[in-house]
């Protein structure tokens, strides 16, 4: 089994083990973090115990954790996992291996965060930040490249931390209480947008133009 923690409350956080006999001895460390973390436990053609998953889950209850998550090719862990109330996925194992993929993915800059960013919360990336779900007002997302929402944008973004005017921010739905880019700032518009269609956020001669986000796709 591998499990990966993710801290979302700033930058993301990952850390992965394979072997569940070290993972007790860093709960103390866990505790300290910060903000919420995700837990997701990976098991690839291996069968975890109800009693294995249930020490876990024990540990885990004891830190700020607000979502556990099991994906599975293996549907006695997968029962296991519900017998527990875990969240669990049974899955192919080319999929399990994929989303592991991704989750490994993450351990570079680009942060990919799923779910609503509430108001007061505070999310960073060193690259490209994209979130799957609503930026609530009230919120704050930045990220030194881009920034992607599908969904709702209605917070305030800041993309081109480290001064690229180039970098842009994008939205299904954009109505952000302020934009920025680099060192170049708007403030959102009052009326709501009339348009649903993508937008993005671009600096053109050091002001903010917003504009259709155009997808192209090869056939």
């Amino acid at each position: 089994m591998k499990i990966i923690i993710n801290n979302t409350s700033n930058n993301l956080e990952i850390t992965s083990f394979d072997n569940l006999e070290n993972i007790h001895e860093n709960f103390k460390k866990f505790s300290l973090i910060k903000g919420h973390l995700e837990v997701k436990f990976f098991a690839i053609n291996e069968t975890i115990t109800s009693h294995q998953l249930s020490k876990l889950k024990n540990n885990f209850n004891k830190i700020n954790v607000y979502s556990l998550r099991l994906y599975s090719n293996d549907r006695d862990t997968i029962l296991a996992g519900k017998s527990l109330k875990i969240d669990s996925f049974f899955l192919k194992e080319h999929e399990v291996k994929a989303k592991l993929l991704l989750q490994d993915s993450k351990k570079k800059d680009d942060l990919l965060l799923e779910g609503t960013v509430r108001s007061g919360d505070r999310i960073s990336s060193n690259g490209n930040l994209c979130i799957i779900g609503d930026v609530n007002p009230g919120a704050l997302v930045s990220a030194k490249k881009n920034i992607y929402v599908w969904g709702k944008l209605l917070g305030i973004a800041f993309a081109g931390k480290g001064g690229n005017k180039n970098a842009s921010i994008a939205s299904l739905y954009l109505n952000p209480l302020q934009l920025r880019i680099a060192d170049v700032v708007a403030i959102g518009p009052k009326d709501k947008p009339k348009n649903y269609y993508p937008e993005i956020a671009v600096v053109d001669k050091q002001t903010i133009n917003i504009k259709p986000y155009i997808i192209e796709t090869k056939n």
